[in-house]
């Protein structure tokens, strides 16, 4: 069994904090808030720190001052956070359960699958596809289900997913996700080897 380097992170003391003044950083972080959160500027993939510093008349070391102190996080992690909570509301959202994770990553403004995979799995400790089918295991009246075919009988069985069926799913899928998982990284060390 591999033992993990788990150590608590330390914050950094960067010069730069101490020279903006508290009240002008909290002046900041209420625009931030506002330009970020308001007008939903973390669902464009091109809206940088530096965007945002243009759009606030300042410089991106403030930018990333204002963010590091006030919200104990770096300005991609607070972007990110918001898109992952967007991302979880239109996965759970019946409106949306026919996307594909692709579709949902572009909707909330990551402009790869990949780097929204691995924000999603650092903020949430699961995929996002384990987070949908984690969420009709636990809500199966939500499954929308299939239009009418010729046989409405064998339609309707088909498309009936009852809470145990969605539990045995959501098991085999994070069961196949963690073998992958460990595959890949066996893989990984027996390469550097």
């Amino acid at each position: 069994m591999t033992k993990y380097n788990i150590t608590e992170k330390k914050e950094k003391e960067a010069h730069y904090r101490s020279l903006v003044n508290p009240k002008l950083m909290d002046e900041m972080k209420e625009k931030i808030n506002r330009i970020i959160v308001m007008e939903k500027k973390y669902l464009d993939k091109d809206y940088s720190a530096k965007k945002l510093a243009e759009d606030l008349g300042t410089n991106t070391r403030y930018i990333s001052a204002v963010v590091n102190v006030r919200f104990h996080m770096n300005y991609t992690s607070f972007i990110n956070k918001f898109r992952i909570e967007e991302a979880m509301a239109i996965l759970v959202d019946r409106r949306y359960q026919k996307l594909r994770m692709e579709e949902v990553s572009d909707m909330v403004g990551f402009s790869n699958r990949q780097s929204f995979y691995a924000s999603f799995f650092k903020m949430m400790k699961m995929t996002p596809r384990q987070f949908r089918l984690q969420h009709l295991a636990l809500h199966p009246g939500e499954v929308i289900k299939p239009a009418k075919s010729a046989k409405p009988a064998k339609a309707a069985k088909a498309a009936k997913v009852t809470k145990k069926t969605a539990k045995k799913v959501v098991k085999k899928v994070v069961k196949k996700t963690a073998k992958r998982t460990a595959k890949k990284a066996s893989m990984r060390r027996s390469s550097k080897k």
